[in-house]
């Protein structure tokens, strides 16, 4: 157990970013499910940019990495333009 009040304050809000980034990355993986579930192509391309927002929100905060981002967002990006 911590010693420190400083200690015990940084166990506090690492517990809360970690909930919230848990929440974010959730949220992001089943706005992809979805898109992916997408038959017609003009709800999908309505979604892409959704989903292309959330994957960068997480990639900017350190949730997901540069290259998972860009990985994602180029996978979804040709599944779309497929359709």
């Amino acid at each position: 157990m911590a010693n420190h009040k400083s200690a015990l304050k940084r166990i506090r809000s690492n517990e809360k970013k970690r909930v919230l980034n848990r929440y974010q990355h959730k949220t992001t993986r089943n706005a992809i499910k979805a898109l992916r579930i997408a038959t017609d192509k003009t709800e999908a391309s309505a979604k892409l940019s959704n989903v292309i927002s959330m994957i960068d929100k997480l990639a900017k905060k350190n949730i997901i990495h540069d290259n998972k981002a860009s990985n994602l967002k180029s996978k979804l990006t040709r599944f779309v333009s497929s359709l």
